[in-house]
């Protein structure tokens, strides 16, 4: 008896997979345009990488998307700006590995081995300092500077006015948008945020008149540097267990156990290897997209084959010049508003996941573990071992992982 979860090709769901491109549109566009990554290639390895992911869980392929994960914004920026882009490639790679090295140990061990080494107390703050480490570089474009808030490049007072605009309308469609509209909510903030830049002028179209229809996207193959690789992979943790959660949701949007078969082992192979697959073209890490997942729910398209066509549009997209063009044309106030938003979710989503286990903050031990994970993430800490310096979220969550192995249970009163 066929399920509606079966995989099924069929060319009359490509409308459909495009549909769900739109979706991850603004999301997927934001992570190359933050941190100096090309926005072509992302596209290309979200396509490749969802591929990837499909190929691993033939036995039972999960209706999800996998396209740029927020969760490496800072590294990202921090790595490109030290190292250049072919290094931090090395350092996404290894942390594509990260997810295969716990995917074989779920095999061996059972899927509580994660939850054993990753629990909310360590995982939620760190999730918690990924946002906030974030906050300054959002309020910098928001107010028309660059990220590093080193150069004023529009009027600040234009600037607030777009930024607000594009935060207010980002806002009121994920609280009252209906359906699909709902999903959208960075894309519905980019379009209204950039016709309000158009009113004010301060759009250059420039990018757009020199980029060719066709392009072959700007790939760039990771270069081997033991630094990179050591500042980005403990930020693998986050996302690793922000996967558990998505399978999750699927699973009870679909009423199909995903974390059965094809299991936990499986789909978090299937996103470690699309992360470093990406890496090797100089695409940002690949994560499966909640946006995704709720727009399944919206449209009860469980057919996973969908999501293939999506991969192949995504794709296609990649090689079209003039789309990058438009894309490197959106003004800085426009990404700082709905960036305003987005890191304060992502903090959000970090106290959410200490309120939902349960988490007793007033335990000294509990408080101990949260406080240092978000002063040494945030703080500016470093710490040098053998010449490598480890220091941001990768070192809060070394710390925050060290200190929840080590400090003792509080004794039953």
């Amino acid at each position: 008896m066929n399920k509606p979860t079966d995989y099924k090709f069929r060319v009359k769901d490509s409308i459909l997979g495009v549909q769900f491109l739109f979706v991850a549109f603004g999301a997927l566009v934001l992570v190359p345009i933050l941190t100096g990554l090309n926005p072509n290639v992302a596209f290309f390895t979200a396509g490749v990488g969802t591929l990837v992911f499909q190929f691993i869980t033939k036995g039972n392929i999960p209706p999800i998307f996998l396209a740029s994960s927020f969760a490496f914004i800072a590294p990202i920026s921090h790595g490109v700006k030290t190292w250049g882009i072919a290094a931090t490639m090395s350092g996404l790679f290894a942390a594509g590995l990260l997810y295969v090295l716990l995917s074989f140990l779920v095999r061996l061990k059972g899927d509580n081995f994660l939850h054993k080494l990753l629990p909310p107390i360590v995982v939620g703050p760190v999730i918690m300092a990924i946002g906030l480490i974030l906050s300054p570089a959002a309020v910098h474009m928001a107010m028309g500077r660059t990220g590093d808030g080193a150069v004023q490049v529009i009027p600040v007072e234009q600037a607030m006015i777009i930024s607000m605009i594009a935060l207010l309308v980002t806002v009121f469609i994920s609280l009252l948008g209906k359906g699909i509209f709902k999903l959208i909510p960075i894309l519905g903030g980019i379009i209204i945020g950039y016709a309000v830049s158009l009113y004010y002028g301060i759009v250059d179209f420039t990018p757009v008149k020199q980029a060719a229809w066709f392009v072959i996207p700007e790939f760039t193959a990771p270069e081997f540097n033991w630094q990179a690789i050591l500042f980005i992979l403990p930020i693998a943790i986050a996302p690793a267990i922000e996967h558990i959660g998505d399978m999750l949701a699927i699973s009870k949007v679909t009423k199909e156990d995903y974390l059965k078969k094809p299991g936990l082992k499986n789909t978090l192979l299937g996103d470690g290897l699309a992360t470093s697959v990406a890496s090797l073209f100089g695409g940002p890490p690949n994560t499966t997209y909640s946006e995704v997942t709720g727009a399944v729910t919206v449209t009860k398209a469980y057919n996973p084959a969908i999501m293939t066509w999506t991969a192949i549009a995504a794709i296609i997209l990649a090689f079209v010049g003039k789309l990058g063009g438009l894309l490197a044309t959106i003004p800085l106030p426009v990404m700082g508003g709905i960036m305003l938003l987005l890191f304060g979710i992502i903090a959000s989503i970090g106290i959410s996941t200490l309120i939902k286990a349960n988490t007793d903050l007033s335990c000294p031990r509990n408080m101990a573990i949260v406080a240092m994970i978000l002063v040494f993430s945030i703080g500016g800490m470093t710490f040098n071992f053998g010449g490598v310096a480890f220091s941001g979220i990768g070192l809060g969550a070394i710390i925050g992982i060290f200190l929840n192995l080590v400090l003792p249970q509080p004794r039953e009163s």
